[in-house]
């Protein structure tokens, strides 16, 4: 074991070199990225439309392409699908990765290019073992195998040349062979479709292997987990695999989870590490356990771009590069990617917690938030009101879902939100009473609205029968992988929907 620790040890002394040099150089970086990928798609119809030869500074760059979103490229993508190329990038492109739909129903295709598969999304996992063995030199992670939860893949029906799927089943298809002794289940079972049939397999095939550990979204690793028990009848985890140390995982918040891991993993030899890797690129990893920030990785093939939240909805949003972000501020992401994405809005927002090197956290989503009375409460406002709640009432959350009640005739607005609990509060009053109190203490603009009830009176909280979103997502064909439920929407659609299936 110390023999190969020295040997990773001597593999991670140059990538350690490139991430310090990325840490104190970040606008160089970013530069030499942009020009690169401006260079390398010179020749593609989207470079010959926008002229890339003739780029020569960023501000020409930002003068002459467009804000882009999925609705703005959706022909182009369609037309790679069927199996035209050299369109958005250069390279042969046979691969897309289908987004959950988190914020739209309709299923996006993200184009994933060989240069983006292996340049940012298997350069991001080498990182997370390059990362987490320079904190533990003393690891004993690469004794065992790695457990990952993906999601399936199947033909594209357009072209026999594509195909489609949850980008973690595209990253494990391409994977190298060899890959295949370090990590557990089979590809067969992982890639497997349906989700019950996949937990099962997946329970009986790594319950006698030495896993090490894990990696994928927290709440569908607790539904394995706790599945993993139940067949194995034993009352830890650690129980059926010691040698277990390390989580890494992503996709949603992990705090509101985090109690329910502490309870099925009982330990402190056990380490959480949070990545961000999107369909669309590989973004970030938490290089300090301690620090709950990410570090943004800006040698991936992917130019990074800023609009400030309040800005996101203008016709000309103000846009900046990231020398000029702020701390503590929201914002829209906008990245120009090595798989084709030219300055393209993915709907998420951050905030940066540092700025020497960039650290951020993930703070929602510019379409995920409830803003019908000005009172702009974000997925991080949420998060942090129920980690409160909890906290205090001594409850677990498993799931939730936040809407606006509008104002009527003789009523005025405010905010529902159905919760599915793992352990229910005692009194459910005492939570909705903490839970709105710290809404007002992370967001003035919320606590402003409900001065004196002027506005917004208090929430209401409606608890959710057991497995009620599980069975939702579930009629949805939304099992496993990287679907997750929706936690806030300005309108009541979804959360009716719900409310009808919970009756």
């Amino acid at each position: 074991m110390a023999l190969i620790n020295s040997l990773v040890s001597w593999f991670n002394t140059k990538r350690l070199s490139q991430i310090d040099f990325f840490k104190n150089h970040p606008i160089e970086t970013q530069m030499e990225t942009l020009t690169q990928l401006i260079d390398q798609a010179s020749n593609t119809e989207w470079g010959k439309k926008y002229n890339f030869k003739n780029i020569h500074s960023l501000a020409e760059f930002q003068e002459r392409l467009p804000i882009t979103t999925y609705e703005s490229v959706e022909g182009y993508i369609d037309r790679l699908r069927k199996g035209e190329q050299n369109i958005l990038w250069p390279s042969e492109i046979k691969w897309f990765a289908k987004s959950s739909g988190t914020t739209n129903s309709k299923s996006k295709f993200i184009p994933v290019s060989k240069e983006a598969m292996e340049d940012c999304h298997f350069r991001g996992g080498k990182d997370i073992l390059t990362l987490y063995t320079s904190l533990f030199p003393e690891t004993g992670i690469l004794k065992g195998k790695g457990l990952t939860l993906g999601g399936s893949h199947q033909i594209n029906n357009l072209s026999n040349e594509s195909y489609y799927g949850d980008l973690s089943a595209i990253l494990i298809q391409n994977l190298p062979f060899w890959a295949d002794f370090i990590r557990t289940p089979d590809t067969s079972i992982v890639l497997l479709e349906e989700w019950e049939e996949k937990l099962n397999k997946m329970t009986e095939a790594t319950l006698n292997e030495n896993v090490t550990s894990l990696s994928g979204v927290p709440s569908w690793y607790l539904v394995l987990l706790k599945h993993v028990l139940k067949v194995s009848g034993r009352k830890s985890i650690h129980d059926i695999w010691p040698n277990l140390e390390l989580f890494v995982h992503g996709g949603v918040c992990f705090d509101p989870y985090r109690d329910q891991f502490n309870s099925l993993l009982p330990t402190d030899k056990m380490n959480y590490m949070e990545t961000y890797n999107a369909s669309e690129g590989f973004f970030g990893i938490q290089d300090d356990l301690d620090d709950k920030s990410m570090l943004l990785m800006l040698d991936y093939g992917i130019y990074y771009e800023f609009i400030p939240l309040e800005n996101v909805n203008d016709e000309n949003p103000k846009v900046i590069s990231i020398e000029e972000v702020e701390l503590y501020k929201n914002y829209a992401i906008i990245i120009t990617t090595n798989g084709g994405l030219w300055r393209y809005q993915i709907g998420d927002t951050v905030q940066f917690t540092s700025l020497k090197p960039y650290k951020f956290k993930i703070s929602g989503r510019t379409k995920l938030f409830i803003n019908a009375f000005g009172e702009e409460i974000i997925i991080d406002n949420a998060e942090k009101a129920m980690q409160v709640a909890c906290s205090k009432t001594n409850a677990v959350l498993k799931d939730y879902m936040g809407a606006p009640i509008f104002m009527g005739d003789n009523r005025k607005g405010a905010h529902q939100w159905l919760i599915e609990f793992e352990k229910a509060p005692d009194n459910i009053d005492e939570f909705t009473f903490v839970l709105d109190n710290a809404l007002m203490s992370v967001n003035s603009d919320y606590e402003a609205k409900r001065y004196k009830s002027i506005t917004l009176v208090k929430p209401q909280v409606t608890i959710a029968k057991p497995g009620l979103f599980y069975q939702w997502l579930k009629e949805k064909g939304k099992l496993g992988g990287q679907n997750k439920v929706p936690r806030l929407s300005n309108n009541r659609s979804l959360i009716d929907e719900l409310l009808e299936k919970n009756k």
